[in-house]
């Protein structure tokens, strides 16, 4: 089991910056995907960032350039670098892990994700 939890989120004006945290903790499988995803009202879950323990990294097209992804690896938390925020950024963020499957990249689909945190709220106002 491994047991992930989120923090950071907020409320922000347009062009304002916010740093998510995903502290992760359990047993993460030796190869491992973990992705940050976010979900708006009407919308399906999009993954905006996944990597590997390789720190190969892959971002969605819509948040190329204003997010970025980092981490400590005394705590094992990882970070979600927000800045230039826009409208559409406004989402329930969750942080994901799961199994990378051998030859193949960290996928964006989060059906691919086994273990999810409860999210945190991000609200960008114009």
């Amino acid at each position: 089991q491994v047991q992930l939890v989120e923090s950071g989120g907020g409320s922000v004006q347009s062009g304002g910056s916010l740093r998510l945290s995903c502290a992760i903790s359990g047993d993460m499988y030796t190869d491992y995907c973990i992705g940050w995803f976010r979900q708006a009202p009407g919308k399906e879950r999009e993954g905006v960032a996944v990597f590997d323990r390789w720190r190969n990294i892959r971002y969605a097209d819509s948040v190329k350039g204003r997010f970025t992804i980092s981490q400590d690896n005394v705590t094992s938390t990882r970070y979600l670098q927000m800045v230039s925020l826009e409208t559409e950024d406004t989402a329930m963020y969750y942080c994901a892990a799961g199994p990378r499957l051998a030859g193949l990249s960290c996928s964006r689909a989060a059906e691919r994700y086994n273990f999810w945190g409860q999210g945190t709220q991000v609200t960008v106002s114009s």
